[in-house]
């Protein structure tokens, strides 16, 4: 991403290097110290900045003039200014810039560079709008594009809840109380019978007086709440905080769920996760298969090539079964072994699909220190009968024993 920023004050520049640096999106900046400078950078590469972040009073433009400059060639613009002036604010937000930024504390550095961040993160964020007002939610949709998101809309709740289960990667709901039909609070009471708090963050918009409708939507499951009329700054930092704080849950959730070795999901999902998968599929009368697949002799492998090679192993055989099979639950439950339950299909495919590969990997020796370490795997194989997740597993693993004791390399099902 290239960010062109415009300011005259080389401490201030200093700051929002230091905060650039620290950023997980890489962001390539390009610093000019005057409007005439930053002119010359439009005029040699019109297309390739993403943001501007600019201060109000350059040298050689003291009455914001690099903003109708920014604004002018289309490129979304963040101010920074050294005083705020409430006018000069409206005026701003109406002549169409991101956001005003006053350069009172180090935390308005760091908001003005997450800022920047977020819009071009933001492009893949979904906001669903569920609002019967043509007025209001085209305000909110002018709002929220002016950062960046995909904006969606429904006119009442039952539509919302259609756009909502057709489009499981809508991060956030804004949806207002009063919809012909059923009103805000009943919509929350029902997404939350599917959707909890770290899957889809809801916050509500209301102009009633009254003051327990806040306490209703937050009890039955809102993220958040907004009074009508609102602050537009309030909404996309209310926005932006709640996305903040899914992001950081989802990371520990990850963090819980996934191997770190190799990537995959690990035992702990796989115990609470796929009890839900069986259940569906015994509902919906859909096959289901599960297998547990073991690395043959991997002992030997540690022995002789000690335990990076050993780990390098488990990393390429992790990756394989990504590649081929990621349609389908893949755990890591421990050691070499793994656990793969297949939804969808019969046991006599389950079986072809995991003799295809077995001989992938045995026809791929992993490459490790110059040499190549060869690889095999035995496999049980066995399809779901309504039974626990346990019984199942166990009976898998009883069918890889069978496939040890006959020699390994091979796929035993029943």
């Amino acid at each position: 991403m290239k960010v062109l920023i415009v300011e005259d004050s080389t401490l201030v520049t200093r700051i929002l290097k230091r905060i650039i640096s620290q950023q997980t999106i890489d962001m390539e900046v390009v610093l000019c110290t005057t409007m005439a400078q930053a002119q010359v950078q439009l005029e040699l590469a019109p297309d390739s900045f993403f943001v501007a972040l600019v201060d109000l009073n350059l040298p050689d433009a003291p009455n914001g003039e690099v903003v109708d400059l920014m604004l002018g060639r289309g490129l979304p613009t963040v101010v920074l200014t050294g005083s705020f002036d409430e006018q000069r604010r409206e005026s701003l937000l109406q002549q169409g810039v991101v956001d005003y930024v006053v350069k009172e504390s180090r935390y308005s550095y760091e908001f003005a560079v997450q800022l920047l961040a977020r819009l071009y993160t933001n492009q893949q964020v979904k906001i669903l709008l569920a609002e019967d007002s043509a007025a209001y939610r085209k305000l909110l949709r002018q709002q929220l594009k002016r950062y960046n998101y995909q904006v969606l809309e429904a006119t009442d709740a039952e539509k919302a809840l259609v756009q909502l289960r057709e489009q499981p990667d809508i991060r956030i709901l804004i949806t207002d109380y009063h919809m012909p039909g059923m009103n805000g609070v009943e919509l929350v009471q029902v997404i939350r019978r599917e959707m909890d708090k770290n899957d889809l963050v809801i916050i509500a918009l209301s102009s009633a007086d009254s003051g327990a409708l806040s306490a209703q939507f937050i009890k039955n499951g809102a993220n958040d709440f907004l009074r009508k009329p609102f602050n537009y700054e309030e909404l996309h930092c209310r926005v932006m905080q709640n996305l903040d704080t899914i992001n950081l849950l989802n990371q520990v959730r990850r963090a819980a769920y996934e191997d770190v070795l190799t990537g995959l999901h690990n035992r702990r999902y796989l115990f609470e996760e796929a009890p839900t998968l069986l259940q569906r599929a015994q509902d919906s009368g859909r096959a289901v298969c599960l297998a547990m697949m073991d690395l043959d002799h991997f002992k030997q492998v540690n022995d002789n090539w000690g335990h990076d090679g050993g780990d390098r192993v488990l990393a390429s055989i992790a990756e394989l079964l990504s590649t081929h099979l990621k349609r389908f639950m893949v755990t890591r439950i421990g050691g070499e072994e793994f656990c793969l339950l297949l939804e969808g299909i019969d046991l006599d495919r389950a079986e072809q699909l995991l003799e295809h590969l077995r001989v992938l990997v045995e026809q791929s020796p992993v490459l490790f220190d110059g040499a190549e370490i060869p690889v095999t795997m035995s496999i049980g194989i066995t399809e779901f009968h309504s039974e626990s997740l346990s019984s199942l597993m166990s009976r898998a693993d009883d069918l890889l024993y069978a496939a040890k004791e006959a020699g390994r390399n091979q796929v035993v099902s029943g």
